[in-house]
């Protein structure tokens, strides 16, 4: 999911106005940004203060500023991506520099061989979302092939956000879904992609990765991709999912860490596949957690599904 400047191309890792004023004391208006700073804007109360630096605390437990080193290496994968189509370099280099965002890092991982294990950040948050999404969406995968997207009521895979929305291939993008060969998974990786893939949900929609239909379970489906075929154990990649999916929807996992917390539990101590599933972190989920704080978020925590 991309926005048109910089300052929003990683709009879901950007947070907003923080919510949970009203659960300590009318009046309070809190403010936060992604540094970490919390500033009260009405109230000088002490109990308010330690509150903002909880909540600070959990901000810093859920996406960390300094970012998080991912399970896996992207090595060339965007460079394969380029030279089969699935991902035309010229399309997705100028959109970056359109938003005043194509940073170094950005083209080393398009054109470079990268060696080292992927770290998320805020700021590269939503470049990960596009470079998953085209590994999802392009690399052959039985999920793709006879899941969910290939349900003959939906009238095909071409009709979906995660499909006709990605529009940075080369031609037409159907002439690359699940068409290209990028790793091949053993029968236990796929065994274990397909388990996985059924147990983590988004916010922004009320289906499984299993079925992505929209950008971020497209990408989701990508990085259990990568993650199997280079060997990570299943315990790894839902802890992985978890803080993608945290990067890729702060606002909404700082609310559920929040929930969590309210019930004694700490970020570091949930249990991923617990708060990845369908009670947590899909669009119907999160709505009942969030229904459940005294002061509920009402700002949209997905966005669009587009490049």
């Amino acid at each position: 999911m991309e926005n048109n400047s910089k300052s929003k191309e990683s709009s879901n890792a950007l947070p907003f106005a923080i919510l949970f004023s009203g659960i300590i004391i009318a009046g309070a208006v809190l403010f936060k940004n992604w540094n970490g700073e919390s500033k009260i804007l009405v109230s000088k109360d002490n109990q308010i203060k330690e509150t903002v630096q909880q909540i600070s605390l959990l901000e810093k437990a859920v996406a960390p500023e300094a970012g998080v080193v991912l399970p896996v290496i992207w090595g060339d994968l965007g460079a394969k991506l380029i030279s089969v189509g699935a991902l035309d370099d010229k399309k997705f280099k100028a959109m970056y520099e359109q938003r005043g965002a194509f940073t170094d890092e950005y083209e080393n991982l398009l054109f470079g061989q990268n060696n080292d294990k992927l770290k998320i950040t805020p700021e590269n948050a939503g470049y990960l979302l596009n470079l998953f999404w085209a590994l999802g969406f392009a690399n052959n995968n039985s999920i793709l092939d006879s899941g969910e997207m290939m349900d003959p009521r939906y009238g095909g895979a071409k009709n979906f956000a995660s499909t006709g929305g990605w529009t940075m291939t080369q031609g037409n993008q159907m002439d690359h879904y699940s068409q290209h060969r990028f790793f091949k998974l053993t029968e236990e990786q796929q065994v274990s992609v397909d388990k996985i893939s059924k147990g983590i949900y988004r916010p922004c929609c009320g289906n499984s990765t299993h079925f992505p239909d929209c950008n971020h379970g497209m990408a989701m489906l990508g990085f259990l991709e990568l993650m199997a075929s280079q060997g990570v154990d299943e315990q790894d990649m839902w802890k992985a999912a978890l803080t993608v999916n945290s990067y890729w929807f702060p606002d909404t996992y700082l609310t559920i860490a929040t929930y969590m917390k309210n019930k004694g539990i700490e970020w570091k101590d949930v249990n991923p596949q617990e708060i990845l599933g369908k009670n947590y972190s899909s669009a119907q989920g999160y709505a009942k957690i969030n229904s459940e704080l005294i002061e509920p978020q009402q700002k949209d925590n997905g966005g669009g599904c587009g490049v």
